[in-house]
């Protein structure tokens, strides 16, 4: 993407003013949603940064042991560190540590991951108190916004449902299919198919077009197990590692006080519908759709998890069919979002709900007033 396509991201503030500060940065998030293009964008106009990619096999050799004595040759005059796609690199954790400890003071660390199972997991112990964490997802409609306009990001609404917002996809529309095409070929399942134990690709292909089918409705591992062929032990694993590696999130059930609440059941959702229509090869225009309702559902969501601002998140239903679409905590208010397409419904929020739990903010969004309440970040 040259400089002229190029889409601001609300996170570039926020990783300059960490830059120096003692801390390594982390930037998770799914592949080609943009952490490298964010980072040059971020550094094209400073000297002597030094850029290593995990995906490259020269590198990970490179790495392959790590001392505060041999980083020192590796590293030379450079005063920023920048490791793209860290999880391909063995005890990735450890080395970080090691870096940080020993360099911290002198240089900014930076590392980068498409996938949260290897990169969260080694480092989150040893660099506990070291690091800042943030998240890079696809697009966000405020960000489009900024980049050209609401008139013109608002008529682009059914573009979004149908093909996601990816940077590739939004910078060439025209191609957007055959794009989406080659993301989920090349890139989808990347992470996910170097892990040990994971021999059955087309099984899990098969999960994730079941939970295409499945987006706003309530999830049965052992329904998926039986529909997909596969044991409730490789589903929960596959789920946990769809999760991990940002193609699919979870809500789960809000459940306090009440008998009659469903307090196992889960809810999964796509951070990218593109990506979700493309596993199940269903372009059509909404018109011509059953299922506009839960992807404008599963868009306002994806959308929320785009913000920096840390939530519990929950949906809630009773066994008498009672529901609300979405249930979020944070900074102690308790928040309830109904989520309708069409602006004619008027959906009343359960007696049951607001009585025993007092919700402070309650929101019905619809496509008519979707953009004021994701350009405020109300939630």
């Amino acid at each position: 993407m040259n400089n002229k396509m190029l889409i601001s991201r609300d996170l570039k503030p926020t990783l300059e003013e960490k830059l120096f500060q003692g801390k390594a940065i982390v930037v998770l998030g799914p592949r080609q949603v943009g952490k490298t293009t964010l980072l040059k964008d971020l550094f094209q106009e400073r000297e002597r940064v030094l850029w290593l990619n995990g995906d490259e096999e020269e590198v990970r050799a490179l790495l392959t042991k790590v001392s505060a004595a041999s980083f020192a040759n590796i590293l030379g005059e450079n005063k920023i560190l920048i490791i793209d796609e860290a999880q391909r690199i063995t005890d990735i954790g450890l080395k970080l540590k090691i870096i940080q400890d020993n360099f911290g003071q002198d240089i900014q660390l930076i590392a980068t991951g498409s996938s949260s199972f290897d990169l969260a997991n080694q480092i989150n112990e040893p660099l506990t108190g070291r690091k800042w964490e943030y998240r890079l997802l696809q697009i966000s409609f405020k960000e489009m916004v900024a980049h050209h306009g609401l008139i013109n990001e608002k008529s682009n609404l059914e573009n979004r449902l149908l093909y996601g917002c990816y940077p590739d996809i939004v910078t060439y529309p025209a191609q957007a299919r055959s794009r989406l095409e080659l993301l989920i070929n090349d890139n989808l399942y990347k992470d996910i198919f170097r892990l040990d134990g994971i021999n059955k690709p087309t099984k899990l292909e098969k999960l994730l077009q079941a939970l295409a089918f499945q987006i706003g409705s309530q999830v049965s591992v052992n329904e998926l197990a039986g529909s997909v062929g596969i044991d409730n032990k490789t589903v929960e694993k596959y789920l946990r590692l769809l999760e991990q590696s940002f193609i699919i999130f979870r809500l789960p059930s809000f459940a306090k006080n009440l008998r009659s609440e469903l307090s196992s059941s889960q809810k999964y959702y796509f951070y990218d519908l593109g990506v979700r229509n493309g596993l199940i090869d269903d372009f059509r225009p909404l018109n011509l759709r059953q299922d506009t309702g839960v992807m404008f559902e599963n868009f306002i969501i994806s959308e929320i998890q785009k913000s920096p601002h840390p939530r519990r998140q929950y949906f809630w239903r009773t066994t008498q069919q009672q529901e609300i679409d979405y249930v979020y905590q944070k900074d102690g208010v308790l928040g309830a979002i109904e989520i309708k397409w069409n602006e004619k419904k008027k959906p009343k929020f359960s007696k049951t709900f607001i009585d025993n739990y007092q919700p402070q903010k309650t929101f019905v969004i619809n496509r008519e007033n979707f953009f004021e309440l994701l350009l405020e970040d109300v939630f």
